[in-house]
């Protein structure tokens, strides 16, 4: 294959079939860049996903029982076929969701990394002998794939977020329903024209497009699916969590974020300017570890904003297809209406714009990169997460007050430190409240470490050997007699 068109598909797959929505109904997908329908995907539903299920269940016997070595090799080409095909399917993802070519093509190269993490992870996957507390028995502790995952995943990162779920339940012999988001559902398809081109059987991988509420409500209701694996906002986090009980499934989350960005006054500037650069603005400032809110200590303040407005100002704005294009468009107008929103709540309590706050002469869903200084604790932004190219600076003078205030938030996602002082390192181990934290660094996820939060950031983690886990179901067997 070669271009994005060979990797559009525009239906439903389903136990190895590509199939419409039952009812016909479709839904446009268009470019954010210019507003221009790429194509059409399924409007599908519960029916749908219940077939998608029943598949899913059929084929899980004979996937689990599959020899290691056979479903790692499975992954192996998986890996090879992403690698192949990464410009094509980099193309695809810049299209339907906006992100300049570069990021698009970083992201299909860190999916494959996932795939290869977790193909090598699951040869490590060991159970336990246990010493018995009795003579005359063994204790053996066994892990094994919890079954028909139902996976959800956003519009940010529809490549690899996927990447992060499909790998590890594939990797341990679990079969999967996916939904992609509606605004970028091509880059989830071509997962399905993955797995048909390397080979998975049918009903491994099941991939289903349309309503979110009904999709999603059919998934929780199944009791065959024992796991749900979701990214996405907190609010419809806690929902997903609240179905689930009904069946007891398995659930991680991978939920919203408030990410402080702190530099204190003995950091290195130039690298701490460079850090919050590719923090804030990667994806447009769209993604849920990004920096949030920007604390720097007084005695640096004033140079390093000078410094990142300039950097700021400077960013090229377009179509992600363009060369040198470092910031694309807003993924729609609401989220360019939400940007415009957090401005005015700033400008109105006393913030400065240092550069940008506008919309962007380029039309459509493009915003200006902007720097606000001056800001304060009763702002939007310092509890809401922002999710567009706005960079809040807020002042502060203690080591306490900026720990006070980067925890105070129900998040507790990613955060970000820049210091040359090793003791204060351990003390922000201790004392900010993250699942994840960048030391003098503003771009932290690797496949090798555990991503995932605390607090209403969600549960379970996704990488790293932790992200095998939630796939697999532990059992105790006592073995009496001996």
């Amino acid at each position: 294959m070669s271009g994005f068109a060979a990797w559009l598909k525009e239906a439903n797959y389903i136990n190895g079939e590509w199939v419409a929505a039952d009812s016909g109904q479709t839904i446009d997908v268009t470019n954010p860049a210019n507003g221009q329908v790429i194509g059409t995907i399924p409007n599908s539903g519960a029916a749908e996903t219940s077939r998608a299920v029943d598949a899913a269940k059929a084929a899980f016997p004979e996937f689990a029982a599959m020899s290691l070595m056979d479903r790692v090799g499975l992954l192996w080409k998986m890996h090879d076929a992403l690698m192949d095909n990464q410009a094509a399917l980099g193309e695809l993802l810049t299209i339907e969701m906006g992100k300049p070519l570069a990021e698009a093509k970083g992201e299909i190269a860190i999916g494959a990394q996932y795939v290869r993490w977790f193909a090598e992870e699951a040869r490590r996957s060991k159970g336990e002998i246990v010493p018995p507390g009795v003579n005359g028995r063994r204790i053996l502790v066994t892990k094994h794939p919890v079954g028909v995952v139902g996976m959800i995943t956003p519009w940010n990162f529809p490549s690899s977020m996927l990447a992060r779920k499909l790998a590890p339940a594939l990797a341990v012999g679990c079969t999967v329903v996916a939904k992609p988001a509606t605004q970028t559902p091509y880059s989830g398809l071509a997962w399905a024209a993955l797995a048909e081109e390397v080979g998975y059987p049918k009903g491994v991988v099941n991939i289903v497009t349309g309503s979110a509420s009904k999709i999603a409500g059919e998934i929780m209701e199944r009791p065959e699916v024992r796991k749900v694996t979701f990214t996405g906002s907190t609010g419809i986090g806690k929902l997903l969590i609240r179905q689930s009980a009904d069946t007891v499934k398995k659930v991680s989350m991978e939920l919203g974020g408030n990410a402080p960005f702190i530099v204190f006054d003995d950091a290195d500037l130039d690298a701490a300017v460079e850090g919050a650069m590719v923090s804030k603005f990667r994806n447009a400032g769209q993604t849920c570890v990004c920096a949030n809110r920007m604390y720097v200590q007084a005695g640096i303040h004033d140079a390093f904003v000078a410094k990142l407005a300039e950097k700021t100002a400077a960013l090229k704005v377009g179509d992600g297809m363009t060369a040198g294009v470092e910031q694309g468009p807003l993924v729609d107008v609401a989220a360019v209406e939400k940007v415009e929103e957090f401005v005015s709540d700033a400008t109105q309590k006393g913030g400065r714009i240092a550069t940008g706050g506008n919309r962007h002469g380029n039309g459509g869903s493009f915003f200006e990169p902007t720097v606000i200084v001056g800001a304060t604790q009763d702002m939007m932004f310092a509890k809401e997460e922002i999710f567009g190219p706005l960079a809040p600076v807020f002042k502060f003078e203690t080591e306490e007050d900026v720990m006070a205030m980067a925890n105070d938030t129900e998040f507790g996602l990613a955060c970000y430190a820049y210091t040359t002082d090793m003791a204060r390192v351990f003390r922000l181990n201790e004392g900010l409240e993250y699942g994840m934290i960048g030391i003098n660094s503003g771009l932290i996820t690797t496949v090798e470490a555990p991503f995932g939060g605390v607090k209403e950031s969600g549960m379970g983690k996704e990488g790293g050997s932790q992200g095998l886990e939630d796939y697999l179901d532990t059992k105790y067997v006592c073995i009496d007699g001996i």
